[in-house]
């Protein structure tokens, strides 16, 4: 799948952090959205900072521009205030990235299960993750710390039930 920037990422001032406000919070605005489609249409869930700072995502090579460290913070925490990123670590150097919140994968989780006839019954979170049958779904490969939210989301709803394995969350049953 080719990925489609937005305009700004060709206008070079988009790779300065702006000093008036105002213009700051529309630029973090448009950041923030390039990275959550960016991360979408890479199937990113988790990442860290140092390493999506030398991804394509913070730099122009055409225009040889890239957003720098402190910017890239800036976008993250701006994405944290929208509850679009959580932090997994207290220097705030790993994190998830929600371009779906959990609650969004749990209710994609159990519409699925319920399409194909899984309700009522044991479902590893490998066979959720990555099994055949669920290749071609939009949480093939998700992240085990995101997919645990969504479905603690549907346990407490009354939707689901986590299963322990070999004393780890490793299977849920779909109510």
């Amino acid at each position: 799948m080719s990925f489609q920037w937005l305009w700004h990422f060709d206008f070079p001032p988009f790779f300065t952090i702006q000093p008036n406000l105002l213009t700051r919070d529309k630029q973090l605005k448009a950041w923030g959205r390039l990275v959550l489609d960016y991360c979408q249409a890479n199937r990113i869930y988790t990442t860290d900072l140092d390493e999506i700072s030398k991804s394509d995502l913070f730099n122009n090579r055409r225009l040889n521009r890239h957003l720098d460290l402190s910017g890239i913070r800036a976008v993250f925490d701006f994405l944290e205030l929208q509850k679009h990123v959580e932090w997994k670590d207290k220097d705030k150097t790993r994190c998830n990235i929600y371009w779906r919140s959990p609650e969004e994968w749990g209710q994609l989780l159990y519409e699925w299960a319920n399409s194909i006839g899984l309700l009522n019954t044991v479902v590893t979170l490998y066979e959720l993750t990555q099994g055949e049958d669920v290749a071609k779904e939009s949480f093939f490969g998700l992240d085990k710390d995101v997919l645990l939210k969504g479905l603690q989301h549907l346990e407490d709803q009354g939707k689901a039930v986590l299963i322990d394995i070999d004393g780890e969350k490793g299977g849920v049953k779909f109510l």
